[in-house]
């Protein structure tokens, strides 16, 4: 009788548990339900904002694509802090040496060409508050940074990989890690290391496509692999080493000298401050989200000085330079013009130290590059000034003189002008182009260490070329104006992108100071533009000069 009473209270807990379990289940069903339906999606708004009741308003593509625009009213008029200002354009095909075209007509066009246009290039779009969203992947998800590419031709690859077939009908001898030949072969470029994809994706008008699902595994790279070895690189002014990683990858080191959140002193010159590991790191992120892409993908890391530089460096230069210090850190200072010295030497913690990585171009053997002098070029002196300094109708003279007397040089000049002054890098005395595109190309933007220095003022004579020569790029202006919004605010999205680094874990990339001044002075860059509607606010005085030039005289 007792086991046929235990035997039913077995099945009744038995019962009660397969009951519960069931209600658990239901119960998860719906959350997960729940939450499918809330997922973060894109609102699209198909309603925009007309400076000129006959003109379509659009935006403009990359340099490398062919587009048809419509000119009318000023790019610089005032817009709703609800909707993005939309910039109008003209009728003429792209091509960086192709003459201006300024259409006769300028009537409206039919409604179903204004609709498929909208939805090409999102015009009066902006990035929503969505609650629980991320800012940044909005921002790229905005037309603005999703316009149509062009296929590109092979002549517009930096490089090519060669077959083994060619190779030895041509008998060359293949350089170790990479090879440059065009090649209508398709290859597995899976196989390939990160870095060798890299070069591989530079093309005539991007250094790399933020889409390319390998800057993901570069960085991944860039930030794991084992060093092989160290040596000190030669040229430059501050201490830069060379790492070197398997697969004969290399990136270029520069060391942490002073704290994140420390600020230059006013004392001293441009040209005799610090280099700062953060501010390539930082120079990258904004570059990218200026929808630039010219500079060299880089990466935060924590290092340790004894085993990866002082115990495998073959540099005995470099190898001579190392002590430990009173407190205990093992440190170094190489050779270099300025700050290598025992006064000034870069410390681990005891061993561990912060670096940048930035990824290596392609050796000067396989794509020779070509320094140009900056017209716009500091004096380097404590006394004297550069001529434009003097000179306000400088760029008068400068838009005469090859290579800025045609094509979209001087406004690719103009954009490296608007990301120096959105970081305050007062160092930019030369840049550099790919030889084997002529000046059909972009700008390098290179060497970004002495930015991000000082948070509580602006330098405004890192604006002139913008200032002097009243012109700029349509797509730049266009994102300048959706990073103002505050749905797309450049100080969150640069702070959301700068987390993704390694380097952010310990303490944030930028100071808060430091992502302020970004918004205070891209409303300056906004502002100056602004100005120039204000001077020149006839519709005749706007004159379309290339494809994606905004200028007004």
């Amino acid at each position: 009788m007792i086991k046929l009473h235990l035997r039913q209270s077995t099945r009744s807990i038995y019962l009660g548990l397969a009951c519960l379990s069931l209600a658990l289940h239901l119960l998860l069903a719906l959350f997960c339900l729940s939450v499918l339906q809330t997922a973060c999606v894109l609102p699209t708004s198909s309603s925009f904002s007309s400076s000129s009741s006959s003109s379509v308003p659009r935006t403009d593509t990359q340099r490398h694509q062919a587009i048809s625009r419509s000119s009318s009213s000023s790019a610089a008029s005032s817009s709703s802090s609800h909707e993005l200002p939309t910039v109008p354009q003209e009728e003429e095909h792209h091509k960086l040496n192709a003459k201006t075209s300024h259409p006769e007509g300028r009537g409206s066009l039919n409604g179903d060409a204004t609709v498929r246009e909208k939805k090409v290039t999102g015009v009066g779009k902006v990035i929503p508050r969505v609650k629980g969203c991320s800012k940044l992947e909005a921002l790229f998800e905005h037309p603005l940074y999703n316009l149509p590419r062009p296929e590109l031709q092979d002549d517009d690859w930096l490089l090519r990989v060669k077959t083994n077939e060619r190779a030895r009908d041509t008998g060359s001898e293949e350089e170790e890690g990479e090879e440059a030949m065009n090649s209508d072969s398709q290859c597995d470029v899976e196989t390939h290391p990160p870095w060798l994809r890299f070069h591989l994706g530079i093309s005539r008008w991007e250094l790399y496509n933020r889409k390319d699902p390998n800057m993901a595994g570069l960085t991944h790279y860039l930030a794991t692999q084992r060093i092989l070895s160290a040596v000190q690189k030669t040229g430059g002014t501050q201490l830069k080493l060379l790492m070197s990683f398997p697969n004969y990858g290399q990136a270029l080191l520069k060391p942490m000298k002073q704290a994140r959140d420390a600020e230059t002193d006013g004392n001293l010159f441009y040209f005799s401050d610090f280099e700062r590991h953060n501010a390539e790191i930082a120079a990258f992120h904004l570059d990218r989200l200026l929808g630039f892409n010219r500079v060299p993908p880089v990466v935060g890391r924590l290092i340790n000085v004894t085993s990866e530089v002082r115990e495998i460096t073959t540099d005995h230069k470099l190898s001579r330079t190392f002590f430990t210090s009173p407190a205990g850190n093992v440190c170094f200072y190489g050779q270099c013009e300025y700050y290598c010295s025992l006064e000034h030497p870069v410390c681990g913690q005891p061993h561990a130290l912060e670096v940048s990585l930035a990824a290596m171009l392609p050796d000067l053997t396989l794509a020779p590059r070509r320094s140009w002098r900056s017209p716009w070029r500091r004096s380097y002196s404590r006394t004297k000034l550069a001529q434009w300094e003097k000179d306000p109708a400088y760029c008068d003279t400068v838009k005469q003189t090859p290579p800025y007397n045609h094509g979209t040089r001087l406004v690719d000049l103009i954009d490296m002008a608007i990301l120096d002054f959105l970081m305050s890098n007062m160092d930019r005395h030369h840049y550099e182009t790919f030889e084997k595109f002529g000046n059909e190309t972009f700008l390098l933007h290179l060497d970004n260490g002495r930015a991000f220095g000082r948070h509580s003022r602006d330098e405004p004579t890192i604006l002139t070329p913008l200032k002097q020569c009243c012109r700029i790029r349509r797509s730049t202006l266009l994102r300048l104006r959706l990073l103002s919004l505050p749905a797309g605010r450049l100080s969150d999205v640069m702070r959301e992108s700068l987390v993704q680094d390694p380097l952010a874990g310990a303490a944030p990339l930028l100071s808060e100071p430091h992502l302020s001044a970004l918004d205070r002075r891209l409303a300056a860059i906004l502002q100056a533009v602004q100005t120039w509607a204000t001077i020149f606010s006839g519709l005749e005085s706007l004159k379309y000069q290339s494809a994606e030039t905004l200028c007004l005289k």
